[in-house]
């Protein structure tokens, strides 16, 4: 059968004659969701959050309203909100199609979560790479504030909240949330240890803050205007809605596809939805989730538990679009920015890049990522350029090893787990490209990474 998109969050987006200013958006039902909401407690529309089973779109994948309830009823301190707006993870572009195509999803999705957890003032966290989304974002607010959807007496409701759009200084790590939050203080922007600092208990200025990516917050205006428990009945169990798969990489037709969770396989992905493989090609691996996901091997199989419980193998191409689904295949849905590769590609040279990004972007707060992301990219270097060791692949796994579940953050993860599953999946070509170089011989000449990013 063949897959369809199921576009909630994009549905207006690419539409003919559909634009990014508030009045076209008020055309197609904008802010009357908010209008309504904003009229009944904010404790319900927790609830339907709650109830909607939706979990964030960020990487992390934590539940929405179980994160807003984290905040005590006792609290007497000013509650924030930031939406993470960074989108840093290499491969991931989805945040981006939502800031410059229909903000004004965004920022209402915005306004009804901080009415949500009563919020006072919100932030917008916006990469610094992103100079034409920040100026679209605060042009969407000020005409949001005219209309009264912004700022004092939302919809002549009592409940006022501003927005304001900080642009950071381009840091990986600023991507996770206290690393952000201390960057949004004007501090370099390393991470907190948790506990104690849970943003929800000590987070911005050391008061409750709630911190949900781009896509997360836009969700919420579609949750609401459905409710949460319509909302819960698309997807699959544990995970419930659509996914916005950014895809790029050795396609026919990268781009970005809204799907429901579990509707569709990664074969039905990229061949129907992509246009399959280049001329010639076939496909080699993918990063399902964005770059620190745990790569793919085309040709493996996975032992996996349909619906029903009887157990079954599948291969890549099987693969559910779903957290689930990722996840009983060894790696994880991540941001959902799936990077592909074909057969003319050069996986170590792919690993030389991916771990000479993460000791780039390592902050150097924490020993095992300070050092280990040098040494894991200083090897991967000098397999590329001919000075390796048969033993540096066995090396470079010992090495991420280590740095795995050893840092404040979650980078050390990150850097850990490609290199893990590229010499897991791809030991024999890793080994080959040293044994050649040994030999004094030169191996068929690959695709350069650089036409892959």
């Amino acid at each position: 059968m063949s897959v369809q998109q199921r576009r909630i969050i994009l549905r207006h987006i690419d539409e003919p004659g559909y634009t990014a200013d508030i009045d076209c958006y008020m055309k197609h039902g904008g802010y009357a969701t908010l209008q309504a909401a904003i009229k009944r407690p904010a404790a319900d529309l927790v609830q339907e959050v709650v109830d909607s089973g939706l979990k964030g779109r960020g990487g992390a994948g934590f539940p929405c309203g179980v994160k807003w309830r984290f905040i005590s009823p006792k609290n007497t301190k000013p509650v924030y909100l930031i939406a993470n707006a960074d989108e840093s993870e290499p491969g991931t572009f989805k945040d981006r199609q939502i800031i410059h195509k229909d903000p004004h999803s965004a920022i209402e999705g915005i306004i009804l979560s901080a009415y949500a957890i009563q919020a006072k003032q919100a932030f917008i966290y916006i990469r610094g790479e992103f100079p034409m989304g920040a100026k679209i974002l605060m042009l969407a607010i000020e005409e949001a504030r005219a209309k009264g959807f912004v700022g004092e007496n939302i919809c002549g409701s009592g409940y006022s909240c501003d927005i304001v759009v900080h642009r950071g200084g381009g840091a990986y790590v600023c991507g996770e949330e206290t690393g952000l939050i201390e960057s949004l203080e004007g501090k370099r922007g390393y991470p907190r240890i948790k506990p104690p600092y849970f943003p929800a208990v000590l987070g911005l200025y050391q008061c409750p803050t709630i911190v949900n990516n781009i896509e997360t917050l836009t969700t919420v205006r579609y949750i609401l205007e459905m409710g949460g428990k319509e909302y819960a009945k698309i997807g699959v169990p544990n995970d419930a809605g659509t996914h916005i798969w950014g895809v790029s990489g050795m396609v026919q037709k990268p781009g970005y596809y809204e799907i429901e969770a579990g509707k569709a396989t990664v074969g039905q992905l990229l061949n129907e939805l992509c246009g399959g493989p280049l001329p010639g090609r076939k496909f080699k691996a993918i990063i399902p989730g964005g770059i620190s996901t745990k790569l793919l091997r085309f040709g493996e199989k996975f032992k996996i538990k349909d619906a029903d419980g009887n157990e079954k193998e599948i291969g890549v191409e099987d693969i559910p679009l779903s957290a689930p689904g990722l996840m009983a295949c060894g790696s994880s849905l991540g941001s959902a920015g799936m990077i592909v590769m074909d057969d003319s590609v050069d996986m170590t040279e792919v690993l030389a890049n991916t771990n000479a990004f993460f000791a780039h972007e390592s902050c150097g707060q924490c020993t095992p990522c300070r050092y280990g992301s040098l040494w894991i990219a200083k090897i991967s270097k000098r397999i590329c350029e001919g000075q390796g060791r048969l033993e540096d692949v066995d090396l470079l796994k010992s090495l991420a090893d280590q740095v795995e579940m050893r840092t404040v953050c979650a980078l050390g993860d990150a850097l850990a787990w490609p290199v893990q599953s590229s010499v897991n999946k791809f030991r024999d070509e890793h080994l080959a490209k040293i044994q050649a170089q040994l030999d004094g011989k030169s191996l068929e000449p690959k695709q350069p990474w650089s036409l892959v990013k």
